[in-house]
């Protein structure tokens, strides 16, 4: 049986050895920057971060979200299941119906990481299939954690209009990702992401919604427990929404990458 102890501490190295833990510190103390996408996407629901749940900052992004929204329908609808948690907490905060418009298949992987545009619209048809029992002549508000390349959300819409949904209000609850990550996870460069490159009217547009919001980065920070995001002293990584990276970017990235960051010297979000 596992017990949960603790939290390792930033900058601390455990030890197994001899059925007895180590700490060791090895490194002078430094103000913690944890990286907000382990808040909203990479974590499991259950994990256990500051004292809470990922499961519970998610229905928190939900929350903030809908209280940042004013738009009219009849039903909320998960993109599941990264978006369960978040539609939950948007409906429960505005009092509309939450139901299932999408079903999952549990076999098949993310989608957003595959190397070629073929398999990955491939793995959307195999992976969901619309509800059409539930979203039927019905407005819908459907709720993700976060657009990547748009590939996905675009084939979700598509799917539930021609399921019979009568309007689709797309609402995601993380702010516009317009710079990629270096730190482990295989994200496009600023060239594929489509908020680094398009509005939201164009996403929207390109999507094929009746409408879409983000989450504002001071709503994501509200529904984390801060007053606001700290611009000078960012209380977490979110080089994905800002391009404040944590550390100097030196490695050869290749041509496309560099050409890309270099856009961020000039501060550009185009």
């Amino acid at each position: 049986m596992q017990n949960f102890l603790r939290e390792v501490e930033n900058g601390e190295i455990i030890v197994v050895e001899n059925d007895e833990l180590k700490s060791i510190k090895p490194f002078p103390p430094q103000k913690p920057r944890p990286c907000i996408f382990e808040y909203i996407y990479f974590s499991r629901p259950d994990s256990i971060l500051n004292g809470k749940t990922t499961y519970e900052f998610r229905k928190k992004f939900g929350e903030q979200l809908a209280i940042e929204d004013d738009i009219e329908a009849d039903l909320v609808v998960p993109v599941p299941d990264s978006g369960n948690a978040a539609a939950l907490g948007y409906s429960q905060k505005i009092k509309i119906n939450f139901d299932l418009g999408l079903i999952r298949n549990h076999y098949v992987g993310r989608t957003f990481i595959e190397p070629a545009q073929k398999i990955r619209s491939l793995g959307v048809k195999l992976k969901l299939n619309a509800n059409k029992s539930s979203i039927k002549d019905k407005k819908i508000i459907l709720i993700d954690d976060s657009l990547v390349r748009g590939t996905t959300s675009h084939k979700i819409v598509k799917m539930l209009y021609y399921a019979g949904a009568k309007e689709i209000h797309v609402r995601i609850a993380s702010p516009e990702i317009k710079y990629p990550d270096f730190y482990g996870v295989d994200m496009p460069t600023r060239k594929e992401l489509l908020a680094a490159n398009k509005s939201v009217s164009e996403i929207c547009k390109y999507i094929g919604a009746d409408s879409l919001k983000f989450l504002s980065i001071n709503g994501l920070y509200k529904a984390m427990g801060f007053e606001k995001r700290n611009s000078t002293y960012p209380q977490l990584t979110d080089h994905y929404f800002t391009g404040d990276y944590p550390v100097k970017i030196i490695d050869d990235l290749g041509d496309n990458k560099i050409t890309q960051l270099s856009l961020l010297s000039t501060g550009s979000n185009s």
